[in-house]
């Protein structure tokens, strides 16, 4: 069992749906984040006063899948979110010690389903 941890350009987050529902992984969690990375942020004006933006709005998506889904998980999610460029994403991949589905008490392969 592995936890997909994706961090994407808000824009990229239909064609990352779409690409992960062509893989049949349809079970996810999206979060909106802001974070910073390569990109740097950028400056504004407003009203005549510059300000640095330097946290910039990212979307987190969290996918429990069983071991034979990971690399189709994985290149959907390269596949929706890549134009490119800097500021693209990471994809992280951890290990799950043990899931549990609340409705019926199953665990492991069977709770992540």
């Amino acid at each position: 069992m592995k936890l997909i941890i994706a961090m994407i350009q808000p824009h990229k987050l239909p064609d990352v749906k779409e690409a992960l529902f062509k893989a049949d992984v349809h079970k996810m969690t999206i979060t909106n984040a802001l974070g910073c990375g390569q990109q740097k942020g950028f400056t504004e004006t407003y009203r005549g006063v510059i300000s640095e933006v330097n946290l910039l709005k990212k979307v987190r998506i969290e996918i429990a899948v069983n071991e034979d889904y990971v690399n189709k998980a994985v290149e959907a999610i390269i596949a929706g979110a890549r134009t490119g460029k800097i500021g693209d994403g990471k994809i992280y991949v951890l290990d799950i010690g043990e899931c549990i589905r609340i409705r019926t008490g199953e665990t492991g392969r069977e709770a992540i389903g």
